[in-house]
């Protein structure tokens, strides 16, 4: 009998303090939930502008993303990841470093839009007036077809023509992998190509220049560091 009833102040105690925990737990999560604002930007007028172009190719219903994020209702719960995955580069998936190369349908963030998103959630990620928020897209850009290849670079190649290059499409880089494709011009000046950093193969693809690159007879093309994978060229 003196064994049962000491159990018994022992089991209400762990019920107390799981009470205790739970409701300490849900305080937290309110509190994350409804913290104060601190900013004026807000998801109506600053924010979803940013997403609508940079993310909805894949964070929409049927997209590749595993969850839309059209409505200020679908993106809040994921504020804080957002954040993350912007201020790493991880996301949106493009993959080159921005100034190393002029490309079309260049989804990578502008450092104006890394502030503003970050800005957005650390000051509590308020939604705002819903007359300024902006239309949803309602047609997404085709995704391009592949770029042709025309010829391979996998340490160096010396151009014996003159090239003008509409593409580069990297090859068999390992995950994780950081690149860089330069031309060094017969002058001796050096023309950035492209930079890949921290590459994800799921998001592999081409990368097209907004304008043709016309490079001389006699420049080589470097891929560094060396033996690191290849890049093809795509021609015109």
């Amino acid at each position: 009998m003196y064994s049962v009833l000491r159990r018994i102040p022992r089991s209400r105690a762990v019920q107390r303090k799981s009470k205790v925990a739970a409701i300490a737990l849900l305080t937290a999560c309110t509190a994350a939930a409804h913290g104060p604002i601190t900013t004026k930007l807000t998801w109506t007028r600053d924010i979803s502008r940013i997403v609508y172009k940079r993310c909805l190719d894949c964070h929409r219903d049927g997209g590749s993303a595993p969850m839309p994020l059209l409505t200020y209702e679908q993106t809040r719960p994921w504020a804080k990841a957002i954040q993350e995955e912007v201020l790493e580069r991880r996301m949106p998936p493009w993959g080159a470093v921005k100034g190393f190369g002029d490309f079309q349908d260049d989804l990578g963030l502008t450092q104006e839009e890394l502030h503003l998103l970050s800005d957005w959630v650390d000051g509590g990620a308020p939604e705002g007036d819903p007359k300024y928020l902006p239309d949803p897209p309602s047609v997404r850009p085709a995704i391009p077809a592949p770029a042709p290849r025309s010829r391979a670079v996998r340490d160096s190649l010396v151009l014996a023509a003159n090239a003008i290059v509409v593409a580069l499409t990297p090859e068999g880089l390992r995950k994780g992998s950081t690149h860089r494709v330069i031309a060094r011009l017969p002058d001796s000046s050096i023309e950035p190509l492209l930079w890949i950093y921290d590459h994800n193969p799921k998001f592999a693809r081409s990368y097209r220049y907004r304008t043709p690159l016309r490079l001389p007879a006699g420049t080589r093309i470097e891929v560094l560091p060396p033996a690191s994978g290849r890049v093809w060229l795509s021609n015109r």
